[in-house]
């Protein structure tokens, strides 16, 4: 019996790390990288995580971009980011990335697709559950993000869900008011999403960078 329990014990201890960093890949890269990048004809997958590129002062400064804590499975600092480089031939054009964010109904995946300038070029959701989900999902609402950065969302305040008066985040309308907190994790997932693509993609591009007027 002993045995037995010493046995199991080491499999749940094995598994625990793997429990701990939840990614977000692309369900079929092939089909969905052409689908945001119709001129492309490749590209290239990068693997980075808080922990490797910086540890606990990467993960404070992550935070403190953000405006709030990283919390739960989702947001520990070894989750794999799984960030793919898109190329037109040998130029390089864009990029794709994915956060998993907790929403009111469940998990969600928030996907940007970028230009080399850090610029949304297109949003969705690859996962989302709920009733309302269908509303969250329509490209509508994803058109609104298009053309945003993380000038946009440096003072959106994903603690509150206040954005600046008059700014472009604060234009952005919810389809669908009773899944306010979906909509809430949907502005946080990419304010998140553009941050960690400014640290690991852009060369900290926006750190310093004024907010559009």
């Amino acid at each position: 019996m002993r045995t037995a329990t010493a046995v199991v014990l080491v499999i749940v201890l094995a598994a625990a790390p793997l429990l701990a960093a939840v990614g977000c890949d692309l369900n079929d890269p092939d089909r969905d990288v052409k689908r945001l990048f119709p001129e492309s004809t490749g590209f290239k997958t990068l693997y980075v995580s808080i922990a490797q590129k910086g540890g606990d002062t990467l993960l404070r400064r992550v935070e403190v971009r953000l405006g709030d804590t990283f919390k739960g499975l989702y947001e520990t600092a070894d989750v794999p980011y799984t960030m793919y480089q898109i190329f037109k031939g040998k130029d390089l054009i864009g990029y794709i990335h994915g956060v998993n964010q907790k929403g009111e109904f469940g998990g969600i995946q928030v996907f940007l697709a970028l230009d080399l300038e850090g610029n949304i070029r297109g949003f969705y959701f690859q996962r989302m559950t709920g009733q309302y989900a269908k509303l969250l999902r329509d490209p509508e609402f994803g058109k609104q993000f298009v053309g945003l950065n993380l000038k946009d969302f440096r003072d959106y305040d994903v603690a509150t869900a206040q954005a600046k008066p008059g700014s472009r985040v604060a234009a952005i309308k919810n389809p669908a008011p009773q899944a306010e907190g979906d909509f809430r994790a949907a502005l946080r997932g990419t304010k998140k999403n553009l941050i960690l693509c400014d640290e690991f993609l852009l060369g900290n591009r926006f750190m310093n960078a004024p907010q559009r007027p």
